[in-house]
């Protein structure tokens, strides 16, 4: 299932992800970073991003960046988790999620 939530709004969506492209690869390269990265920076680059994601045309081109832009997938998703859950994480990916969060969650529990 790769739902994508349609904005309400009568602002039509752009069919040019070029903008939507570069802010994608540009969080890649923040998220994979091996020197300490700048926390206003990364909260633009994810803003700017946001943004983006509101305006653009769902469809095959935006569904295959977010398949080549992991980082901007995740974002997608958590922004629109409320009308489609975790649509694009991998069920199987999903599950050891839930089971790791509690686990750790147990485990807090049993620490305190």
């Amino acid at each position: 299932m790769n739902a994508t939530h349609t904005s309400s709004s009568n602002v039509p969506h752009k069919n040019d992800l070029t903008v939507t492209h570069v802010l994608a690869e540009l969080l890649e390269r923040l998220e994979h970073s091996s020197e300490p990265v700048d926390p206003g920076q990364y909260l633009s680059v994810v803003e700017h991003l946001v943004n983006e994601f509101g305006d653009v045309e769902p469809g095959i081109e935006f569904r295959a960046l977010l398949d080549t832009h992991p980082a901007a997938a995740e974002l997608y998703e958590n922004v629109n988790y409320q009308y489609a859950g975790l649509c694009r994480s991998a069920l199987d990916a999903s599950l050891a999620s839930e089971q790791q969060a509690r686990e750790a969650i147990a485990h807090a529990m049993r620490q305190a």
